[in-house]
């Protein structure tokens, strides 16, 4: 009995370890379902287009999530909310700098408002109730964050926060920090897009796959047509 218990408490450790391995993975050729790729940088031309950005964990579920959305022209995946400049995703995910893994979103604001990404954010891109950590990912580089450009958007995510905590949608109240937004730096290449070019990778599985669905379940009539 005593050596089935610690085979099942090993074969559990191996589980834990390769659903938060962070290793960055080669393209695969198939997409799975997905055959849009989003891989690529912020658009050169950003005439009508309006820029918001946020730190929810790990970037490659935030960045599918907020891709999804009608009036989404792209996302990209970076850092955010630190002091060092061009930091790189080691030194970041390994908390070496301030930075946090963010999402800069370029959206057309005829199309969706700055009020909807924000109850996207807060109610279903990622728990915004838990200090430092989504998930099996811990540390101050995935803190959950609401940059804001001017007075309106902060009034808009102020209102957010006192709307989502008086739902009681959370067992405990929202933490996310809400502060200016200063600079944004873009991450690696093979980061963008991550979720559409590694639908078989481990982590992609089992920790970001469960959140993209769950927001499609939440707000499928916000979805693009085809995804």
């Amino acid at each position: 009995m005593t050596l089935l218990k610690n085979g099942l408490a090993a074969l559990l450790i191996l589980l834990l370890a390769s659903c938060s391995e962070r290793r960055p993975a080669e393209a695969q050729t198939k997409t799975g379902p997905l055959t849009r790729s989003t891989t690529g940088p912020a658009p050169t031309n950003l005439a009508g287009l309006a820029t918001a950005t946020f730190a929810g964990g790990c970037f490659w579920c935030t960045e599918e999530i907020f891709e999804e959305l009608k009036g989404v022209q792209a996302v990209v995946s970076g850092y955010s909310g630190g002091k060092e400049n061009n930091p790189t995703y080691e030194e970041v995910g390994s908390g070496q700098t301030s930075h946090a893994e963010s999402i800069e979103i370029y959206y057309d604001p005829k199309q969706i408002s700055y009020a909807t990404l924000v109850d996207v954010f807060f109610r279903a891109a990622h728990d915004p109730t838990t200090l430092n950590r989504q998930g099996p990912d811990a540390g101050r580089q995935y803190r959950s964050v609401a940059f804001y450009r001017t007075p309106a958007e902060k009034k808009i995510i102020d209102d957010a926060i006192a709307r989502v905590n008086a739902s009681k949608q959370y067992g405990s109240p929202i933490v996310t920090q809400v502060v200016p937004f200063q600079k944004f730096w873009p991450a690696e290449g093979y980061h963008q897009g991550y979720y559409r070019l590694h639908p078989g990778e481990g982590y992609v599985q089992n920790v970001s796959t469960p959140k993209v669905e769950k927001f499609r379940h939440k707000f499928p009539q916000l979805l693009k047509s085809p995804l």
